[in-house]
């Protein structure tokens, strides 16, 4: 078993900015890739970003040059920098760790960006 605990979400005002930590305890081993992905009412969970094994990236086109996913392999953390944030980016943020052949999740964090 993989555990994903998340944290850094909270209130920000539009055009601030937040970072998302997901700490991996368990069976960590052999994960293949860990991302963001973020859900809001009514609507179905869309992918934010991805950071494969090797480093590789992944954006989607609405974060793409505002957020960066980055890791920290000493401890076991990926981060979302969230920068010039916009109340399209309230939303519940989830972390996932994918290793073959499953899909991890975490509690999810909520962000909120209102004035």
């Amino acid at each position: 078993q993989v555990q994903l605990v998340e944290s850094g979400g909270g209130l920000v005002q539009p055009g601030g900015s937040l970072r998302l930590s997901c700490a991996a305890s368990g069976s960590i081993f052999s994960i293949n890739a860990m991302g963001w992905y973020r859900q809001v009412p009514g609507k179905e969970r869309e992918f934010v970003a991805a950071i494969g094994s090797g480093g590789t990236t992944r954006y989607a086109g609405s974060v793409k040059g505002r957020f960066t996913i980055s890791r920290d392999n000493s401890k076991n953390t990926v981060y979302l920098q969230m920068n010039t944030l916009n109340v399209e980016d309230t939303a519940v943020y989830f972390c996932n760790a994918y290793r073959t052949p499953n899909n991890y999740w975490g509690q999810g964090t909520q962000v909120t960006v209102s004035s």
